[in-house]
């Protein structure tokens, strides 16, 4: 039964498909796992185990009765705890929403229950999604399936340490300045980050309307096109979604990357990088070279720019949403959740102005110059090896703490400014035997592409399929 836990997500849709395993079976197989090792990891929120015994068994009666809903058909699944279903808990990781049930359901979940996949759970997260270790003071930090007493990256800590530790196969994150990614990288699965305005984002707690997205952590790039492939295209419920047509996006994946051109940026993303960590970009990029790919060095333009701009549209944007609780009720908040907050209030509109309307332009000029050399970037996801949960505890740590803190989403948060989609694919472990992540950088609407590589990348190394010491003991 456990051994059902350890498939991918398509293997647990065509398992299920096929008559070799039932959702039940599935579910069950995820909860054994759940049960053996989440008081050690703390990813769960909450959890709804009649109702999704109800949910599989209606799965399994559907294939029986030949009326499989779609490409996700009876897969078991928990996301962080921001995405909306009407009547259920959604405690956005937060004291000041933890008794909230909304009256809608987001269209994310939705495409998802149309195409046959269920929820059982919410996962842990920052709280508001504003952190990037897995630091939560109401709902308790979360840890690294791999070395407890380290990060699992955040905001959507849960997600990545959900799906590593074995506990469901995909789970939704949202990302803002890296929070898909940094928890994918940290604990060592799959995650995808979608071109702004590529997924709906109707239903789902807001941060940044400008930084925003919606995507999945999970075992593998051929999971996460398929996710991607049912939540992808316009949402009338969400004017800002795009209209681009959606393609099948596993048909990607082919192995095939001879004639795609890499780049790594000489500046920026490397600065003070630690040396595994740079070793293992390094010999990534000669698994990449294996399959065809070309690679060149070069440094990217407008990095102070993006960096400036990101900064100020995402703290003025969070400021408005927040400002009834934080004039109410600010003790609720962590310490460094009011310390981001309020310098948002004091920036003054003509910055946020500038910083928008320059986005469209610092985007046109930077896929000028850059996508016009390479077809995808590669960095590291995060650019150091990972530090302690107390190493970053911003709250209550000591003075150049926040260095540490920083630093986790250096790598990450010029691509939400920039809207561009990416990836982060495991490539290897740093001598505390944590992962490390290779990010994975396409031009907008690109997913395809950067899928294409990370699929290439998984089909000559087996990283995203190591399990981590914490499931040793279950059988």
């Amino acid at each position: 039964m456990a051994g059902l836990a350890d498939i991918t997500l398509i293997q647990a849709a065509d398992m299920v498909a096929s008559g070799n395993a039932t959702s039940l079976e599935l579910l069950h197989a995820c909860w054994a796992n759940l049960d053996a090792v989440n008081p050690q990891v703390n990813a769960i929120i909450w959890q709804e185990r009649e109702q999704a015994e109800a949910a599989a068994n209606a799965a399994d009666e559907a294939v029986q009765n030949k009326q499989r809903r779609g490409p996700l058909h009876g897969v078991p699944m928990a996301h962080k705890d921001m995405y909306y279903q009407a009547g259920k808990l959604s405690t956005c990781g937060s004291a000041l929403r933890k008794d909230f049930r909304p009256s809608v359901t987001a269209t994310v979940i939705q495409r998802m229950a149309d195409a046959g996949a269920y929820t059982f759970a919410g996962l842990n997260m920052a709280e508001f999604a504003q952190n990037p270790t897995g630091h939560n003071k109401t709902f308790g930090d979360c840890h690294n399936p791999w070395n407890l007493p380290y990060i699992t990256g955040g905001s959507s800590s849960g997600s990545g340490a959900s799906v590593a530790a074995r506990f469901n196969y995909m789970a939704l994150g949202s990302d803002t300045g890296g929070s898909i990614r940094l928890p994918a990288s940290a604990c060592g699965v799959t995650g995808l980050k979608p071109t702004q305005t590529r997924v709906s984002r109707y239903g789902v707690m807001p941060l940044s309307f400008s930084h925003d997205n919606v995507g999945p952590l999970a075992r593998t790039a051929r999971d996460c096109a398929r996710v991607l492939t049912v939540i992808a295209g316009h949402d009338p419920l969400d004017p800002t979604s795009s209209h681009e047509p959606v393609p099948r996006y596993e048909s990607f994946i082919d192995g095939d990357l001879r004639g795609v051109r890499i780049g790594v940026p000489t500046n920026v993303f490397l600065d003070g990088a630690d040396e595994p960590v740079v070793a293992a970009m390094e010999a990534a990029l000669l698994v990449l070279t294996g399959r065809g790919a070309t690679v060149s060095r070069f440094e990217l333009p407008l990095m102070d720019a993006v960096a400036a701009y990101g900064g100020i549209v995402s703290r003025v944007e969070a400021a408005p949403i927040h400002a009834e609780w934080m004039r109410s009720d600010p003790q609720a908040y962590g310490a460094h959740i009011s310390a981001r907050m309020y310098p948002g209030y004091a920036i003054p509109a003509a910055y946020y102005v500038e910083a928008l309307s320059r986005r469209g332009p610092v985007l046109k000029a930077f896929a000028a110059e850059v996508f016009g050399k390479v077809d995808v970037l590669v960095t590291p996801t995060i650019r150091t090896c990972l530090p302690t949960l107390e190493e970053t505890d911003i709250d209550h740590g000591p003075p150049g703490t926040e260095h540490k803190f920083m630093a986790i989403s250096a790598n990450t948060r010029p691509f939400n400014y920039l809207g561009l989609p990416a990836i982060s694919t495991p490539c290897g472990f740093d001598p505390n035997g944590c992962p490390i992540g290779l990010q994975i950088v396409g031009r907008p609407f690109a997913e395809g592409r950067i899928l294409k590589v990370a699929g290439a990348y998984q089909s000559d190394t087996n990283w995203h399929w190591t399990r981590p010491p914490v499931l040793a003991a279950v059988a």
